[in-house]
């Protein structure tokens, strides 16, 4: 088999590695892992396995969010002095909700060669099944742990008129869902993905709270790793809405619902009486 021509002695390769199928690693990336002298990797352990899969043995650099400002230097030497290397996640495509933005962003600021390997994204995979509109979205990685920030986070985007991707692990996945549910809504269409690819792969559709109750139903179904996809807002609100809806939430935070709704109907003109009992309503749902 020919090697691709584009390959180069220096060159930091950014190589997509299966998200749970082996069998999805692409000939390209096999051949940039079989010609690499050095591999740069989230956990040494869990591409060692995958290694061996591929019948290989390769000097492994343990590269990860904590080290990998650290590790420029040593990559940088490692291109310069003619080798070349790859930079692998532990599933997927690396820099996507993954360690390597700063290590990418130093190595082509110092002007060495940075060449991407395409592959499997969990992002695209989910979307491509997921049955909602894939025209325009925007993929948001992993929300906050906690629920006060989720749901703030969440009513930042409750007006995004694209399809919403988020991930989701194992543990919080439920309280996402409820946290969701209530601030989209209960008639907002939506797909979770769970286990891409691999043996127990299963997609949910339909409204939020019908997405939780079939994961509260079973223990079991709340294991993995997940794809949260959420249909855009169908008829979002004019930006001056939202930036009035947004200031009253802040202000709430500060001040009692009556001062509050004295300042936006000052603001903006609207009934005080009316606006006051939409801070009651506002500050029941924080």
């Amino acid at each position: 088999m020919t090697s691709d021509p584009r390959m180069q002695v220096g060159t930091f390769y950014v190589v997509a590695t299966p998200i749970g199928n082996l069998a999805d690693l692409t000939e390209r990336a096999k051949q940039v892992l079989t010609s690499v002298d050095v591999i740069a990797c989230e956990d040494t352990r869990h591409t060692a396995k995958l290694l061996q899969h591929l019948g290989l043995r390769k000097p492994l650099l343990s590269v990860h969010e904590h080290n990998e400002r650290e590790r420029v230097e040593q990559i940088a030497r490692h291109l310069e002095q003619g080798q070349s290397m790859a930079l692998v996640s532990d599933a997927g495509t690396p820099l996507i909700s993954d360690p390597g933005y700063p290590l990418v962003q130093a190595l082509r600021a110092r002007g060495l060669n940075v060449s991407p390997i395409p592959g499997v994204s969990a992002i695209i995979t989910a979307l491509s099944a997921a049955g909602l509109p894939t025209d325009r979205f925007t993929f948001e990685g992993f929300l906050p742990h906690k629920s006060g920030a989720k749901r703030e986070k969440l009513l930042a985007q409750e007006q995004e008129a694209r399809t919403l991707v988020y991930y989701e692990s194992k543990h919080r996945i439920l309280d996402t869902l409820e946290v969701m549910a209530e601030v989209f809504g209960a008639e907002r269409q939506a797909c979770v993905a769970r286990e891409l690819t691999k043996t127990f792969e299963t997609f949910y559709h339909g409204t939020l709270p019908d997405i939780l109750s079939q994961l509260q139903e079973d223990a079991d179904q709340q294991k993995g790793e997940f794809v949260v996809m959420i249909a855009g807002n169908p008829d979002p609100a004019p930006a001056s809405e939202v930036d009035s809806n947004k200031l009253f939430r802040l202000l709430l935070v500060e001040l009692p619902p009556k001062k509050a709704a004295a300042i936006i109907a000052d603001l903006t003109g609207e009934n005080k009486k009316e606006l006051y009992q939409k801070a009651l309503e506002m500050q029941g749902k924080a």
